[in-house]
């Protein structure tokens, strides 16, 4: 199967609408983590396609565009606004794997607050299909030989 590559513009706008403290359910955040891992890339692109909505997941920050809407250009280049913004805090500071994980969300944009809600049902929809489709990886393989086998005697 061939693969190719996309490079994507985001802006962040210069003014934050509003900032708020919350939680990201451990099921969520570990699906999250584990499909970055296995892209073995720095960023993943996930549709939300029930929404119109992107999700771009790093290792620190999770940031959601509006696919139908936000476009910018600046200094010659365009690209999608950050609507919202999710700054899990360090994994290591919680007590379990099964532990939320308290996360920052920033506000681009002004009445998203029923988005972010939205954004919490219909996520861990995508995760669950991706997952499924993908098979977890299996230990690599670093060569192999076949030898005959004799019989003793």
């Amino acid at each position: 199967m061939a693969r190719y590559f996309v490079r994507e513009t985001f802006f962040r706008p210069d003014r934050e609408y509003a900032r708020s403290q919350g939680a990201l359910p451990a099921p969520l955040y570990n699906a999250l983590q584990l499909l970055l891992r296995r892209s073995g890339r720095d960023s993943l692109f996930l549709p939300i396609r029930a929404m119109q909505y992107q999700a771009v997941v790093e290792r620190d920050e999770v940031i959601f565009v509006d696919s139908q809407g936000g476009y910018a250009h600046q200094d010659g280049e365009g690209g999608r606004l950050i609507r919202i913004a999710w700054r899990p805090s360090p994994a290591g500071e919680r007590d379990s794997l099964h532990a939320p994980v308290p996360c920052e969300i920033i506000y681009y944009f002004p009445d998203l607050r029923e988005t972010q809600w939205r954004l919490l049902s219909e996520l861990p929809l995508v995760l669950r299909q991706i997952l499924a489709r993908q098979p977890a990886p299996g230990p690599e393989s670093v060569g192999h030989r076949v030898v005959p086998f004799r019989r003793q005697g």
